[in-house]
């Protein structure tokens, strides 16, 4: 069970990995969006300490033929949630984690600059576990009681703001699920 944010924008209680892929919010980049994401290292694999590496540009090329072609990029996401339900921080709240790239909401684009990204250990055709979905409903109250422009209307998918160019988290995400942990279920 997850409890608040500290003034540094960190999640007291869970793992800390600091990502070098990430910077300072512009002026007006209230936090306002929540993307949620999926990721698997190598594809359709899971555990592993891939994606943290990843996230902090230690990935081995050498190591996996698909790694070869994503080991340069920079990026990150404010959060992870593995199968296990574990949580770990890579960016603070209070800055712009490298998550969307090309992206548009509600004729604002850019929107790494107003959101906060989670990525789920996922595809989009594997079903997410329970662990995944009562750490993402914990991590979400957590969230929506802290920031007053995110509200459930504002959790989306990384489809909804690449459409076209992203599918995650995919028909395997529960979205029924969500909505209803967020109003009381679950």
């Amino acid at each position: 069970m997850l409890g608040m944010i500290d003034e540094s924008g960190w999640l007291v209680g869970v793992r800390r990995i600091l990502s070098p892929n990430y910077n300072e919010r512009p002026p007006g980049g209230d936090i306002s969006l929540l993307v949620i994401h999926n990721i698997s290292l190598p594809p359709n694999c899971f555990g592993g300490p891939y994606i943290q590496q990843l996230f902090t540009n230690c990935l081995d090329p050498d190591e996996h033929p698909y790694f070869a072609e994503i080991a340069e990029r920079k990026v990150s996401a404010h959060l992870l949630i593995a199968r296990d339900g574990r949580v770990t921080q890579f960016v603070s709240f209070n800055d712009r984690a490298w998550h969307a790239g090309e992206s548009r909401y509600a004729g604002r684009s850019n929107c790494n600059d107003f959101s906060i990204g989670i990525e789920l250990e996922g595809t989009d055709t594997t079903p997410y576990t329970d662990a995944q979905y009562g750490q993402l409903l914990d991590t979400l109250r957590v969230l929506l009681a802290s920031y007053s422009g995110l509200t459930p209307t504002r959790v989306v998918g990384h489809c909804d703001i690449a459409p076209g160019r992203k599918t995650d988290p995919g028909p395997a995400f529960a979205w029924e699920r969500l909505t209803a942990g967020l109003n009381g279920g679950e």
